[in-house]
Order: C-alpha cells, then structure tokens, then sequence
C-alpha cells in the first residue's frame, strides 16, 4: 500500500500545530494522507507565514489541511471549532487528537534571595510563601495558585474537554487515538518549571484514567515523554542552555531530540500495529531518561 494513503480520509487534530512537535506532527501524518486541522494562537504576521507552509505541506502530499487561529482553553472556541469541523469532517473521522498545547508560567515559587521579617514574638526569617504573596507578585514574579490553574488546565486537563467534546460530537474514529506530550520536568526540579510540572504530572495521571474510561469507545490514550528538544517554549525555560548542554552530554546518542524524532513515534501510534498501545507513557529520548 502507498504509504501516503495510509490514512486516506482521516483527521488529525492538533492542538498546538504551529511549531514544535504539534507542526511536526502536522508534516509527518500528511505525508502518509492525514488529514489535519491545525488549532494555534499566532498573530496576523506569523499566521500569515504559518499558512504558506500549510498549503505547501497540504500541495505536497494531495491532503486537507485546515488552520484555526483560535484560543482553544476557550470553551466558545472549542465548540466553534466542532460545530465547523463537523461539517466538513465525516462522522467518525477524527483518528487522532493531540495536544501539544505549550502555555504556562515560568516563575519561581519564592524570591528566594530574599527574606521577610519573623512574625511578632520572635523565630526565623522565612521566605514569601504562596499565601499572601499576591501583592509581591508585581515586584518579586512569583508562582501564584493562578498561575498553576492556569497552566494546570492549558498543558493538561484541557485535553479531557477537547476529548468529550469531539466523542459526543460523534467525530472520533472507533480505533481513535489520544496523544500527550509530557517532559522530564515533570519528574525533577528545573528552574521556574514548578506550574508546568505540575501540569505535566496532572497530564500523566489523567490520560491513564482517559486510558481505562475512553476504551469503552474504542479510544487508546497515550503520553510521550519527548527529550530535551530545543523548541520555542524550550527557549523560555530559565536556564535552559544548561539543560542543553548537561543532556546533550548526558543522552546516549549526544544530540539533543528533534520534533521529527517525536512526531515520527506519534505515527506510530496511530498504526494498526499500535492499537494494542494504551495507558502508556513512552520515552522518546534516545535512551536519555537511562541517564
């Protein structure tokens, strides 16, 4: 069979498809004859860029490729989106679902160069905790409970919305697949990482729950824990060249992981081969999480 019409008729939807491993994503299952539409929050400017390399990708490979330039945590946007894609996409097309949204708070929990006077009647210095801490956020850019729903609800749990909504919508193919991307940040402490870790390690729990409860609808839910890849978001990690230069050294191959490397395993995943695949979180490193 001509690889390029592996998945001739079917939809991806991607959730975060304009950089990194949701455009990668976008490249890899058009070229075996996905379909895709492309959900992103881009401005007029880079949209416009955005767009010329859809259509080139969609030329290339004879398939649909659909972008959205919408808020997509939004829950009007969410169901704009479905009411749209339903007419244009069959009943029961959708194949895969990933998200690969990267929007969160990079803050430290404490100033912790700085100290607050000891509460009357003596004892310790103690640093700014979370509770009360509001007001120094301004000064001090501090983590704020917020912010950690925030980015809670953006890196994970959001993707349980876009899940439901497009079942009930009756989109989903009956061997679909659901598709996380979580990071070793999740697992250790990396500097100003606190609010995604914690959405990550949230992401990790929900899709083994996705995993149990979706399979009654024929849904096999998945996350990726890609390496460090030097991506857009990657960039505004505090202190992410020393993260570079320590995994790089550390992975057994010496190179950091590339959004292809990660996008080439969600193809995978989306195989008949892979249908068996559930509930599991799958290391694409190289072997660096060995290390």
């Amino acid at each position: 069979m001509d690889k390029k019409l592996q998945f001739s008729g079917l939809w991806a939807v991607i959730l975060g498809g304009s950089s990194g491993f949701g455009f990668a994503a976008v490249e890899k299952l058009s070229a075996h004859g996905m379909n895709v539409a492309a959900l992103y929050r881009e401005t007029s400017a880079a949209e416009k860029l955005l767009k010329e390399k859809l259509n080139g990708i969609a030329e290339a490979n004879s398939t649909t490729i659909l972008p959205y330039n919408i808020n997509a945590l939004d829950q009007n946007g969410r169901a704009s989106f479905i009411r749209n894609f339903a007419t244009i996409g069959e009943k029961h097309s959708v194949k895969l679902l990933l998200h690969s949204i990267a929007r969160g708070n990079l803050k430290p929990l404490i100033d912790m160069d700085k100290e607050v006077s000891p509460p009357t009647g003596g004892g310790v210095p103690i640093a700014i905790g979370i509770e009360g801490a509001k007001a120094a956020d301004d000064s001090y850019n501090l983590l704020s409970a917020d912010d950690i729903q925030l980015t809670s609800y953006a890196m994970s749990t959001s993707l349980l919305d876009w899940a439901r909504s497009i079942l009930q919508a009756g989109l989903f193919h009956n061997d679909g697949r659901i598709i996380g991307i979580t990071s070793e940040g999740a697992h250790k402490y990396w500097e100003g990482y606190a609010a995604v870790s914690i959405a990550k390690s949230s992401l990790e729990s929900l899709a083994k729950y996705m995993a149990v409860e979706f399979s009654t609808q024929g849904l096999k839910t998945n996350i990726i824990q890609a390496g460090i890849t030097e991506t857009t978001s990657f960039k505004l990690i505090p202190g992410h060249e020393k993260l570079v230069e320590l995994n790089t050294k550390r992975n057994p191959f010496g190179r950091m992981t590339k959004p292809e490397d990660v996008s080439g395993v969600i193809y995978l995943l989306c195989t008949d081969e892979a249908k068996w695949i559930n509930g599991a979180l799958i290391h694409v490193d190289g072997g660096e999480h060995c290390k």
